[in-house]
């Protein structure tokens, strides 16, 4: 009976707590739930990796090409062809990960250092926990819900799948503790979070200046005119020194390393 009455409390009142007024307490939910579990885990800062969902390892990527059947478009051939051909990213996200984590399990900390952290998913999201599992290291995942793909990815380590309704507060999760960031190639959910972390850097809402590497220059340089933006005046030259530009793992590596080391980077964000 008792635990009947304390059912009619309105924080177990699902029709509450997903109505409007109910907003805000879902939204420090968002908050309070995520600092919990990564002060479980004794997590002090973390490495965010960038990217897309559909990029596939290289494995899948020839076996979809081979399973085509020869009525298949050209459409469908030129898809699965581009596909074995970025799949390179998915095998370096996957790389850059193991050795980032074997080089934070080897420092001498009681805390959990630079974590790769993911948003979770397929693609890229999957070779950065994926990577990170196989240096037997820890690794978290930020899922968001979406109506058209599938969440977690089975590389996330226990207990540190933590799932988000709200985009806003996935983000603030990513670069609060962030000490670095690789932005592999993506869609408009990868160009969003590159442009709105370099322009909290830019603005100095972000004080520190991280780590940002771009990797692979044909994706970006295509992507994004970077000079024609210098030469409108809409950026500065000084803003291209805000990221690095890198097309192999071992440089990404040597530059997030060199810059942790150098500038000593250390605490949250905001």
């Amino acid at each position: 009976m008792a635990k009947e009455k304390k059912k009619n409390r309105f924080y177990y009142n699902e029709d509450f707590l997903g109505s409007p007024q109910g907003r805000s307490m879902r939204i420090l939910s968002e908050y309070y739930g995520p600092l919990k579990k990564i002060k479980k885990n004794k997590i002090y800062d973390t490495i965010v990796f960038f990217g897309s969902a559909r990029i596939k390892p290289i494995d899948k990527a020839e076996a979809y090409l081979k399973q085509l059947s020869s009525s298949a478009s050209n459409k469908e051939k030129f898809r699965a062809k581009k596909d074995i051909e970025i799949s390179k990213y998915y095998e370096d996200a996957r790389q850059l990960s193991y050795m980032l984590t074997k080089w934070s399990k080897n420092l001498k900390s009681k805390k959990s250092r630079y974590i790769i952290t993911s948003g979770g998913g397929g693609g890229i999201m999957e070779a950065a926990n994926r990577g990170a599992k196989e240096a037997d290291g820890i690794s978290m995942g930020l899922t968001i819900s979406l109506p058209f793909e599938a969440t977690s990815n089975e590389f996330i380590s226990k207990d540190l799948d933590l799932k988000f309704h709200y985009f806003f507060m996935r983000k603030f999760w990513f670069i609060y503790l962030a000490k670095a960031l690789v932005v592999w190639p993506g869609g408009f959910g990868t160009l969003d979070e590159v442009m709105e972390l370099l322009t909290l850097i830019q603005t100095k809402k972000i004080k520190k200046r991280l780590p940002i590497v771009l990797y692979g220059s044909e994706f970006w340089n295509s992507v994004v005119n970077w000079e024609y933006l210098v030469e409108c005046g809409t950026i500065s030259e000084e803003d291209l020194d805000l990221f690095h530009i890198s097309d192999n793992v071992d440089d990404a590596y040597d530059y997030i390393i060199k810059y942790i080391k150098e500038y000593k980077l250390k605490g949250p964000n905001f």
